[in-house]
């Protein structure tokens, strides 16, 4: 087993129109705003940028972010990760009764030094904060999505 490759999914389910959660989710530079685990966010042009994240334990995590799908009609936004962590990430949204179900999908590889010295005896403290900054996104979403 690679103690550093994670695989995670997370379902949403929101209260609002798909289009109206896709386009929050597209809108990366707005995910600071909304979501306190995602510190900063940086466009370095029309398809890639640079994020900053960091959950309950005292480590940040920085990656260049590089689009790889964009599908309105598929509710697909897909992108590659490389950095402190290496690998994909994707959103897809769909209809869901009268709101949405937004389900992010990731699977990457950890790079980040002391992380990978820690990937044994961290492993099950590394799942809890990503499920804590899912958690925290959501509801951060919830309340994006009220506002507008």
């Amino acid at each position: 087993m690679d103690w550093n490759h994670y695989r995670f999914r997370s379902v949403w389910p929101l209260p609002a129109p798909p289009a109206t959660v896709y386009a929050a989710l597209e809108r990366a530079e707005d995910y600071p705003r909304w979501w306190p685990q995602v510190r900063t966010v940086t466009r370095l042009d029309d398809g890639s940028g640079v994020i900053t994240i960091r959950s309950a334990l005292p480590y940040a995590l920085t990656s260049t972010v590089r689009a790889t799908r964009r599908d309105r009609a598929a509710g697909v936004l897909e992108v590659t990760l490389s950095g402190d962590i290496d690998g994909w990430a994707r959103w897809t949204v769909s209809p869901a009764g009268p709101g949405t179900l937004a389900r992010y999908d990731q699977e990457v590889r950890v790079r980040k030094p002391l992380l990978r010295r820690l990937a044994v005896p961290g492993r099950p403290l590394f799942r809890l904060n990503h499920r804590l900054m899912m958690r925290a996104g959501r509801r951060g979403l919830l309340r994006h999505l009220e506002a507008v």
